[in-house]
Formats: C-alpha cells, sequence, structure tokens
C-alpha cells in the first residue's frame, strides 16, 4: 500500500469518527498517459478540498465538481475524463459521462465517486413500551439508536436484551448531531419537560414527541421562551404519521414512517393535530 493511500484510508477513519460526510475517489482504469494509476484514492470533503492523489489538474478538477454533486444526490458515478479533442458528445457509447481534460499527455481515466454519508442517528428519550418498540424497529432500519434516560431512571431497569448505547442525561452538548438525525421523546410522564426542551435545541433535522395534543401543547407553552421559531419549526407533535396507531408498535411504526417521510421529502413543517395519542 502506498503512503497516499495509506494516508487517505486514516483520512477516512477520522471524517467517520466525526460523523462527516465526504465523497470516495477511486481511479479505476487509465488509457495511454496518466499520472494515476489505476487503484489511486482521494476523498473530497464537504467543502470541496480533495485529499489524495488521484492525478493533476485535468482530472481532479472535473472530480471535485462531480463529487460535490454526488455527495449531495447521495448516488455514486462513474465518469470519464478524456481529452478534449475527443469528447464530441456528453455520455460515451458505453453510457459513461465524459468530462475534458485540457492535459497535453492526451490521456483517459475512468473515475469512480461513491458518496459516504454517516448512519443517521435515532435518539430515543425514555424507557416507556414505545420508547423500547421504537429502539428495536430503529436498530432493525439500520440507524444508531440511543436510549437516552437518565440515571435516576437506568441502571437496573433497562431491559437486558436493549441493543443500544445509553446516553444517562438530557444534555446533548456532548453529541454531535446533524440534520438527517432524529430525537423522539416517549418520556410518557418520566421528565416529559426536560427532555422536550433539550430535543427542542439540540441541532436534530427531527424531533417528535410521543403524547396527547392536550400535554403537548402545554408543555411548550411552559417551555415557549426557551425554544426559538426555528427549533419549534421542525418540531413533530404528537408524532407519528396519522394511521390511526394505538398499540405500541403501531405507534412505533408511525413515528419511522413520519422520520423517513421527513428525509426522503422536501423538509416539511409538522403541526399539532387533533390526534389524542401518538
Amino acid at each position: 500500500m502506498s503512503k497516499s493511500i495509506a494516508e487517505t484510508f486514516d483520512l477516512i477513519a477520522t471524517l467517520q469518527d466525526r460523523g462527516e460526510d465526504f465523497c470516495l475517489v477511486t481511479i479505476v482504469r487509465t488509457a495511454d498517459a496518466t499520472s494515476a494509476k489505476a487503484g489511486a484514492k482521494a476523498v473530497v470533503t464537504s467543502d470541496g478540498i480533495l485529499h489524495g492523489y488521484i492525478g493533476g489538474s485535468c482530472v481532479t478538477s472535473a472530480v471535485k465538481r462531480v463529487a460535490l454533486e454526488v455527495l449531495q444526490a447521495g448516488d455514486p458515478k462513474l465518469i470519464r475524463v478524456k481529452p478534449k479533442e475527443d469528447v464530441l458528445e456528453q455520455v460515451d457509447v458505453d453510457g459513461v459521462d465524459l468530462y475534458k481534460s485540457s492535459c497535453p499527455s492526451g490521456g483517459t481515466a475512468d473515475v469512480f465517486l461513491e458518496p459516504m454519508r454517516y448512519r443517521s442517528r435515532l435518539l430515543i428519550c425514555g424507557l416507556s413500551p414505545v420508547a423500547l418498540t421504537l429502539e428495536k424497529l430503529g436498530v432493525a432500519m439500520g440507524y444508531e439508536t440511543m436510549i437516552v434516560s437518565p440515571d435516576t431512571e437506568a441502571g437496573e431497569h433497562l431491559p437486558a436484551n436493549l441493543q443500544s448505547k445509553v446516553h444517562s442525561t438530557f444534555d446533548f452538548s456532548g453529541l454531535t448531531l446533524h440534520e438527517r438525525d432524529a430525537i423522539v421523546v416517549a418520556t410518557q410522564g418520566t421528565r416529559d419537560r426536560e427532555a422536550l426542551k433539550a430535543a427542542l435545541t439540540s441541532q436534530a433535522g427531527y424531533v417528535g414527541m410521543v403524547g396527547s395534543v392536550k400535554k403537548i401543547t402545554t408543555l411548550m407553552k411552559q417551555i415557549e421562551t426557551d425554544v426559538s421559531s426555528a427549533q419549534k419549526a421542525r418540531f413533530c407533535g404528537p408524532a407519528g404519521l396519522r394511521i390511526g396507531a394505538i398499540e405500541p408498535e403501531e405507534i412505533a411504526l408511525s413515528i419511522l414512517g413520519e422520520i423517513v417521510d421527513r428525509k426522503r421529502s422536501a423538509v416539511r413543517t409538522c403541526q399539532l393535530t387533533d390526534a389524542v395519542s401518538r
């Protein structure tokens, strides 16, 4: 393994530990004279900076531009960088998108760009039946799930089959949360206000709460001076799609459905409804 590739792998590990998105770039094929050969790897971070070596500016200028597009879309892409005089169409005969190179060497490089987006977190506040069911479903769907339960509620009361880490306080300042992360308040009578305030003032993109409209409205009024309008705008309460859910399993399913809907669709505001429980 070359020093450049080893450094690239080290950077990948660091970015993953930080929970940062990046695009992994690999040269998969070259033809004629190119400075980088098949197997060369690099990383393009979300700020558009390329780390590693995959050739000169003839290749890297196109790669950096496409890498940001790939990172935004979330889908991998294969591109081909060819001498400009050989690029007559936007797509080559085999369906690969073409990009022009002005390098005098005249080489061609096939480049695979793969978005590496961190695994979304699902923080579940409380140990209620809905919370524990949601934890199981979240794990099954691939979320990095975490049960949030204060010290006074944790310990011996934690179920033996819990698959997630436990965060023992409603203080989320030590956690790196992002737009694609979600927090569900399912405390259902145990330190509800504290949990709701902490969730709303976090950086998570989705915040939902299990409870009746009356209860949630009362809690929101109690903390309204501590929460900004922007923070309130992303709140879903009662949490969950309106599917007539009653049982804990149904409520948990409706909440995950809403989280997926928010993730896949344009951001929308969730308002209080007349549902009595979610």
